[in-house]
């Protein structure tokens, strides 16, 4: 099956996203017919597992409009205008937490929606942490919690973590830390 864009045109601009509809040709089996394909275009995110020494995490609890209520959330946030995805991870880090990291090491990247939207999310494992200041947008209603590690991961089990790119991100860094014989963390930080 092949497909192929004819058209393009912009149905809507928006703050983050635009929604696009493309005229598309898609040839199978020697057949061709045209579709519109709506699809939704955002620029891209990061996220940050960003682990302590004791082996705990940052989690954010977060009011979120569209779901109508107040979620755990790993730090992250959309990239700006030719910024990389670990500048943006860098940043966001900084200004939801006021934590900086001194090692940054790149987890997972992943479609987040790919039947309708072409973001694209890249999480990273932040380590050797240090507090600064944090400085959240305006419409930003946020907390800072440090969360155990091995607790994060039985909130994602249980449904008290419902965000993807957390349960992801939290997972990846389990594996991580796995294949660098780090895990399982005890409350120490260390491994067993």
């Amino acid at each position: 099956m092949e497909w192929v864009r004819i058209s393009r045109e912009t149905v809507y601009e928006g703050r983050v996203v635009d929604v696009l509809r493309d005229t598309v040709r898609i040839t199978a089996d020697g057949e061709e017919r045209q579709t519109k394909y709506d699809v939704v275009h955002h620029p891209g995110a990061a996220a940050i597992v960003a682990l302590f020494d004791d082996g705990s995490v940052v989690l954010i609890r977060q009011f979120r409009y569209a779901v109508g209520g107040t979620i755990w959330e790993i730090p992250a946030g959309t990239l700006d205008d030719a910024e990389t995805y670990e500048a943006c991870a860098e940043r966001e880090l900084a200004e939801e937490t006021g934590y900086r990291a001194g090692s940054w090491t790149p987890l997972v990247a992943f479609y987040t929606t790919p039947g309708f939207c072409d973001e694209e999310l890249r999480v990273f494992l932040a380590e050797n942490l240090t507090e600064g200041d944090g400085h959240a947008e305006a419409d930003e209603d946020l907390e800072v919690e440090r969360v155990p590690l091995v607790e994060a991961l039985a909130w994602a089990a249980t449904g008290k973590i419902r965000d993807a790119k957390t349960i992801a991100g939290l997972h990846a860094a389990r594996v991580h830390l796995e294949g660098a014989g780090r895990w399982p963390m005890t409350g120490e930080g260390r491994h067993r």
